[in-house]
């Protein structure tokens, strides 16, 4: 297993900066026992200057308010004292090129009935890339994403992951890379942890919100696309419009932009080097690394 933190790392907890070997929580915390929490997974990146800058550090802080009030957890924290914690973190642990995760848990309940107070830590640890530099092979999972009227599919709750920990481990232990999955109308919806993408004609499709996670990484590749000249359209679709298209790539924190080689062993049918999509993957990858 990975190994995320040794006797000298340290993490933020509560306002303040303690040793990850020495942080403790009560085991009878409810999202210990239900999932019920919020996260978020933000990345910092070495800038072309030698300074560390933590990539899009307002969006993520401001979602993770949104995600804990989607839920009813109750929520005090404000986001630029939460951005400047997060680089004395950075600081303390020696990190540039890494990955943060935020989290704001519930205290001791073992009921269903709603909390006075939350609690809230902050970790961060070295990362390169997620699902490394190559293309990857996917596979459509058998599983599906969640129905938005059995939850509030917006926010990035702890126990909504179980669905991509299946999803993920399914596709792996068939040999691929990682899943894409179809919501509960067999529409294309999103990979485990990433929004997707796929090109026909020079121009890009993504579903359309509703039914996915509004993906902050998805929000700048569209910006990204305005800038650059290439039309995106948000529309619903299924996975054989996928299929035989020209390039394909999932975006996210953690994944950054990576193409895709293939879906269910079907390849797609441009050069990834000459596509649009291999374009947007490369102005992703300056503009996580510029100081602005």
């Amino acid at each position: 297993m990975a190994s995320y933190y040794n006797d000298n790392t340290v993490l933020f907890l509560n306002g303040e900066f303690v040793k990850a070997v020495d942080a403790k929580m009560d085991f009878y915390s409810q999202s210990l026992h239900y999932g019920y929490s919020v996260f978020e997974g933000i990345r910092s990146y070495k800038t072309d200057n030698g300074t560390t800058k933590i990539f899009k550090a307002t969006e993520h802080f401001d979602r993770f308010k949104v995600s804990a009030e989607a839920i009813n957890l109750p929520y005090t924290y404000n986001t630029q004292d939460l951005i400047e914690q997060t680089y004395k973190l950075l600081e303390l642990n020696n990190l540039g090129d890494a990955y943060i995760r935020p989290v704001v848990y519930a205290p001791a309940n073992m009921s269903f009935s709603q909390n006075t107070e939350s609690f809230v830590f902050i970790q961060a640890w070295e990362m390169g890339p997620f699902l490394g530099d190559k293309r990857i092979r996917v596979m459509t999972s058998s599983f599906q994403r969640p129905n938005p009227k059995g939850f509030k599919i917006h926010a990035k709750a702890a126990g909504h992951y179980v669905n991509s920990i299946m999803a993920s481990q399914e596709a792996k232990a068939a040999g691929y890379d990682e899943a894409l999955l179809l919501d509960m109308h067999d529409h294309v919806a999103e990979a485990p942890g990433a929004n997707v993408f796929f090109e026909k004609n020079g121009t890009l499709y993504t579903p359309s919100l509703g039914n996915i996670l509004p993906g902050i990484t998805r929000a700048t590749v569209i910006e990204l696309c305005a800038s650059h000249g290439i039309p995106v359209v948000e529309t619903s679709f299924g996975i054989e419009d996928i299929k035989g298209a020209d390039a394909a790539f999932f975006c996210g924190t953690a994944a950054e932009v990576i193409g895709l080689e293939s879906i269910d062993d079907v390849l797609f049918t441009k050069n990834w080097d000459d596509t649009a999509s291999k374009k947007i993957q490369s102005a992703y990858q300056k503009l996580v690394r510029t100081n602005s």
